[in-house]
């Protein structure tokens, strides 16, 4: 919108109105911190719900693959000509052979229910979610036969354990004998403590290679899943169909979707819901932008009616009154984006100020699914907010512009 130089003038006056419009500016300021406030709840808000997703995606998915081939029975006993199978597959990048079975653990008295997991020892020290999370002790020391394992912090934690601790592993599946199905007990030392960041699973798993896994549960040289990685998560469910098909009769295959697939979906849904309703705020808050332009409209009708006469134009009042409101929004919008990133750079030193303060854990990961509040900005996303607060900015000034340029000079000066 080019303005003339007198017309920049009037509406620099309008934006900093005089001594004797202090209310107009006062709602004016109020106007801009409204759009300030709700430009930097939406940013905030959508980039910690990105960061939800991209964060439970990278650990969920990075410790569970993109898609599992599923043996029936939880067995696959011809899990090696299978995952060659699936390497040879186009698209498919790796494909891991997996035991895992819910078991029981005690230590000391204290007891858990875990998710045993059983892994070669290549793939257990070529997982990234596994080995670049280990806060204590090594994974070199977990090697086929040495009853080491590892476990999860959360678990560690519930039943205070540490490194080099003999926690019992309780399996159902033990040896027949004429009186029934013994129970088996088989002592494990603890050689490592991960961290994966999602509560369920630093909660769950214990990890430990697949010959004692094997040995653990008495099932021989069998698996219970291949776990595969593809090059497009997106594409997974194309990728893996000659899979499907070729062995539908002795296993399923299932996609992150199918396993996760209630999950991401509320999070789809959260993020359109929680976006409409910030936005229907950002509208709200323009509305502020609207009210003050009318004042200022009917404080200045007698100075409009002047410049009229002067020979100012219908189209240069409507610019003049346009630019007043678009730059309260456009100031609004960037004080909003400033606000919005310097939050989600301190996130987290705010939500343990806020705990501090009111000595409530409002980020207990035993609720929020992770240990910490996630951030992920997307740049498509924060341009659209701002462009979406600009546009509602703009459209608020149109009335009271119009209404500005239709001023009648000869009315509002005839009994002057």
């Amino acid at each position: 919108m080019l303005l003339s130089r007198y017309e920049r003038m009037i509406a620099r006056r309008y934006l900093l109105p005089g001594r004797g419009e202090a209310f107009i500016a006062l709602v004016a300021s109020i106007s801009l911190v409204a759009v300030m406030l709700g430009v930097a709840a939406l940013v905030i808000v959508m980039s910690v719900m990105n960061g939800f997703r991209a964060e439970l995606f990278d650990k969920i998915v990075g410790l569970n693959g993109h898609a599992l081939i599923q043996g029936y029975n939880n067995q696959l006993p011809d899990w090696r000509n299978i995952a060659a199978e699936a390497r040879r597959t186009p698209g498919v990048t790796s494909a891991t052979p997996l035991i895992e079975q819910p078991l029981f653990a005690t230590y000391n008295g204290r007891s858990e229910f875990i998710l045993m997991r059983g892994m070669r020892v290549e793939d257990i020290r070529g997982t990234p979610t596994i080995r670049d999370n280990v806060k204590l002790g090594t994974l070199n020391a977990v090697t086929p036969g040495s009853g080491n394992v590892i476990i999860g912090s959360r678990l560690a934690q519930a039943l205070g354990v540490t490194i080099g601790s003999e926690i019992t592993i309780i399996s159902p599946q033990g040896p027949t004998t004429p009186f029934g199905t013994m129970i088996r007990q088989v002592p494990y030392r603890i050689a490592a403590i991960i961290e994966v960041g999602v509560y369920d699973l630093d909660k769950a798993y214990v990890i430990m290679p697949i010959e004692d896994a094997q040995a653990l549960l008495l099932s021989g040289d069998t698996v219970g899943s291949i776990e595969l990685e593809t090059t497009d998560p997106d594409k997974v469910q194309d990728i893996v169909a000659p899979l499907a098909r070729k062995y539908v009769a002795s296993a399923q295959v299932v996609d992150w979707r199918q396993l996760n697939g209630e999950l991401f979906q509320a999070l789809a849904v959260d993020r359109i819901v929680t976006f409409t309703v910030l936005s229907i705020l950002i509208l709200i808050a323009v509305f502020n932008i609207l009210s003050s332009l009318i004042m200022l409209v009917r404080a200045k009708t007698r100075d409009i009616a002047i410049l009229r006469t002067m020979g100012a134009t219908r189209g240069g009042l409507l610019r003049i009154f346009m630019t007043v409101g678009t730059t309260i929004g456009a100031l609004g919008v960037g004080a909003g984006l400033v606000l919005g990133f310097v939050f989600l750079a301190f996130r987290q030193q705010v939500v343990s100020a806020i705990g501090a303060v009111t000595g409530i854990d409002i980020w207990d990961p035993t609720m929020r699914y992770l240990t910490e509040l996630p951030s992920k900005v997307d740049p498509v996303e924060i341009v659209t907010i701002a462009l979406v607060a600009l546009l509602f900015s703009f459209l608020a000034t149109l009335y009271p512009a119009f209404k500005a340029a239709n001023t009648d000079p000869v009315q509002v000066l005839r009994y002057d």
